[in-house]
């Protein structure tokens, strides 16, 4: 057994008014891509860009207050946005490869420091039960903005516009995890996974815990690779094969779970469904092919899944 990471008379507490402070931050940096968007005329779609990035800061900021129908329209809205191509990046004050190499070199390896603070903090503040999960996220983003601005003397407004020239990178697809989380539980809600326990019924021999083991891995990576999310594929394929194929056969929930879902993240490193790891870096590095991640991780990926195969099956049972 692991042990807990989190002291067990201690528990994270969770702040809703922190949240919402979080979230509305996160709101106003959108639409204030929204307002670069609509400022720049030069850019033949600028105004959809515009409004695409300031629905998608109102959602944030007050979509918990408004009623849930007008944010469905508003969401709507944002789908059919990018559907006709009315999402593009637009002008960004880009530094000169010689502005970049000397400020590379000033800086150094500690550029990474702020990143670090990132997962330290966040791993603190929720170990010690100071904010929830979520919310130390937050907290530890702050501490690095700070990091960031001490090892770089940066100007102030730099956190509003490089902020926006990142979000103008990746364009949509920086709301495909929420929107895929999302169909993971509808799908989940609307009996997918007992379909697919019907259909798995018929391929699995009766006692054959290795080929049960195998199915459920490659299930999780495939329904992953689909969903472009992990834990939305989780949800429907543990309900649909891991439970009545493994559990119910004496295999440990425990490791089942465990295993299973960094199955599916063998998965992850398959598909452009997963932006934010997969295609939104290629866009940030400018690579020459889109998918040039996900060509370099396949060969990790298929290793890795084979071998949670055999863990699982030697662990579980």
């Amino acid at each position: 057994m692991i042990p807990m990471l989190v002291p067990a008379e201690v528990s994270a507490v969770y702040n809703p008014i922190l949240a919402e402070i979080f979230f509305a931050i996160i709101g106003l940096a959108f639409v204030a891509t929204g307002v670069k968007a609509f400022r720049d005329t030069a850019t033949a779609k600028h105004l959809t860009t515009g409004i695409f990035w300031t629905i998608m800061g109102v959602c944030f900021i007050i979509g918990k207050y408004i009623p849930s129908w007008i944010v469905g329209v508003l969401i709507v809205a944002s789908a059919v946005i990018t559907a006709i191509g009315g999402v593009v990046q637009t002008k960004n004050d880009v530094p000169t490869k010689e502005e970049t190499r000397a400020n590379a070199d000033r800086i150094g390896y500690k550029i990474f420091i702020p990143a670090l603070m990132l997962a330290l903090v966040s791993v603190i503040a929720a170990w010690l039960g100071l904010v929830s999960g979520n919310n130390a996220i937050g907290v530890s983003a702050i501490f690095g903005a700070i990091a960031v601005f001490a090892i770089t003397k940066a100007p102030a407004k730099s956190i509003v516009t490089e902020g926006s020239r990142l979000l103008d990178n990746m364009g949509p697809v920086a709301f495909l995890p929420q929107l895929l989380a999302a169909l993971g539980v509808l799908f989940t809600a609307c009996g997918v996974g007992d379909v697919i326990s019907s259909g798995v019924a018929s391929i699995i021999p009766d006692g054959s815990r290795f080929i049960a083991t195998a199915v459920y891995c490659i299930g999780m990576a495939l329904f992953t690779m689909i969903m472009g999310n992990g834990f939305a594929a989780f949800s429907v394929i543990t309900v649909g094969i891991g439970i009545p194929f493994l559990i119910m056969q004496g295999a440990n929930p425990v490791v089942v779970g465990a295993l299973g879902l960094t199955a599916g993240y063998c998965g992850t490193l398959l598909t452009p469904m997963a932006a934010n790891f997969n295609i939104m870096p290629a866009a940030l590095l400018e690579t020459k092919s889109k998918y040039a991640i996900i060509k370099a991780q396949a060969p990790t990926a298929v290793v890795m899944l084979i071998i949670h195969i055999f863990l699982m099956y030697f662990w579980a049972f």
